[in-house]
């Protein structure tokens, strides 16, 4: 489904990605991590459209979106889960989410005071997303009053209910407490029951090993190496540059 074929992106001289080539197939959940400074988040980046690669090619469906915008990217299927909180904070859980199904704001606001004819159809899957994130309760509450953990959970239904055939996750656990980590876990594992292909970066590798089927290590802005995770625990490369032993 995605191919990074060899690409290459220097900050101000400073490699950050240096020949980097892996692939993502389709129905499975794939993890990329590596230690800080690996180049994981500017790979995420060139993926999304959001900077253009100095060289090499990211094929998506058998499309060379290398230089395409970050709209034409997220149109041809692409959702992205950000590190950073995206949220409008003076709206409302429900009004977030709405936002995602619309692209155009006319449409939006046309959904908001009821003249969207398909309105209706869409608050259903608003409440069918909200209650797999097991948020249903909080579809009023506006985003300024949710917890971190709430916010990261609204933020992942968000992701998938933008339209797409490929979801991009950059640390969806990251500061949610153990028990949010065992929620995100159970919805990652459904959304893959349900037919989804999922690219995550994560530094939680108990969570990591517990939803992948392939992780790729990045080491230098290059792959290291690749494997199911029961062999990349026990890579000796994997040990010594990444998990500390």
């Amino acid at each position: 489904m995605l191919k990074a074929q060899n690409i290459y992106k220097s900050f101000g001289g400073v490699k950050a990605v240096a020949g980097c080539s892996f692939g993502v197939k389709p129905n499975l959940i794939t993890a990329l991590i590596g230690p800080n400074g690996a180049g994981k988040s500017t790979v995420f980046n060139l993926i999304s459209g959001i900077i253009k690669p100095d060289t090499g090619k990211i094929i998506f469906n058998e499309k060379d979106i290398t230089k395409k915008s970050p709209e034409a990217i997220s149109n041809l299927g692409m959702s992205r889960l950000f590190q950073k909180s995206r949220l409008f904070n003076n709206l409302t859980v429900k009004e977030n989410l709405l936002l995602a199904i619309d692209n155009e704001d006319t449409k939006f606001w046309k959904n908001l005071i009821g003249k969207n004819k398909t309105a209706k159809e869409k608050e259903g899957r608003v409440k069918e997303i909200l209650k797999l994130v097991e948020m249903e309760n909080f579809e009023n509450y506006t985003s300024r009053d949710l917890s971190f953990g709430q916010k990261r959970l609204v933020e992942l239904a968000r992701a998938i209910l933008n339209p797409h055939t490929f979801l991009m996750l950059d640390e969806p656990v990251a500061g949610v407490n153990p028990k949010l980590r065992e929620v995100i876990a159970k919805i990652l594992l459904e959304l893959k029951r349900k037919g989804e292909t999922i690219l995550l970066i994560e530094h939680d590798m108990r969570f990591t090993f517990s939803v992948a089927d392939w992780v790729v290590v990045m080491q230098e802005g290059r792959v290291l190496v690749e494997g199911a995770p029961a062999d990349i625990k026990n890579n000796p490369k994997v040990l010594q540059a990444y998990l500390g032993e």
